[in-house]
């Protein structure tokens, strides 16, 4: 990519985050954003209109988090390097976001520092990570290591994931039925598979491990 300009595609909820960010990336001579997106459903749609370079995603996002975003853009565009955007210094959203083919995570609140150092290590093919991030990752590797406990394996499938980020954003039953082209029965049956794989009872437990987990914020 040397000598060219990188298209980014900008992907966050927050429209005055979004504007921030567009600042920082269009500041440099060698970035330009392309589209900005609202959430991940938004930035999926872009990215099949016209394929970035880059897309940079906010986590928790309506609709379609930038994980799920990601999930699906790596399967669509394989070679579109993806960065995730995050106010969550939080190790196993890092582990996800590997998991589902980004190749950096930056902290929202370093941005104006890591962020362009860290798209161009993206288009080099060189992960990211956000300063202190190494000294969690081995302290929490070197945890794994003494205890003989592997990498946390995903609690719930994808599709039970969309399911449960749409009732905790308070979908009806019926609204995700029409929202994920699946039928009122189909949704039911995820939603009680949730609840017993997680332990949970009703939507208000289910509401507060989204939040936990990132799929919405509080």
């Amino acid at each position: 990519m040397e000598n060219s300009v990188i298209r980014i595609l900008l992907a966050d909820d927050h429209a005055l985050v979004r504007r921030g960010v567009r600042l920082i990336l269009d500041g440099e001579p060698d970035l330009e954003v392309i589209g900005e997106a609202a959430d991940g459903a938004e930035a999926l749609a872009l990215a099949a209109a016209d394929p970035p370079d880059l897309a940079v995603l906010d986590i928790a996002m309506p609709r379609m988090t930038g994980l799920q975003a990601a999930r699906e853009l790596s399967r669509s565009h394989p070679d579109l390097r993806i960065l995730i955007l995050t106010m969550y210094d939080n190790e196993q959203f890092f582990f996800e976001a590997l998991r589902v083919g980004a190749a950096g995570y930056v902290l929202k609140s370093a941005a104006d520092r890591d962020l362009v150092e860290a798209c161009h290590a993206a288009m080099r093919d060189e992960p990211f990570l956000y300063p202190g991030a190494e000294t969690a990752l081995i302290r929490e590797y070197l945890e794994r290591a003494r205890t003989g406990a592997e990498i946390p394996a995903r609690a719930v499938t994808e599709r039970e994931e969309e399911v449960l980020k749409l009732v905790a954003e308070g979908h009806s039953t019926k609204d995700i039925a029409e929202l994920l082209y699946i039928s009122v029965k189909t949704v039911e049956r995820h939603r009680s598979n949730i609840l017993a794989k997680l332990g949970l009872k009703d939507r208000q437990e289910l509401t507060r491990y989204a939040i936990r987990a990132g799929l919405i914020e509080p």
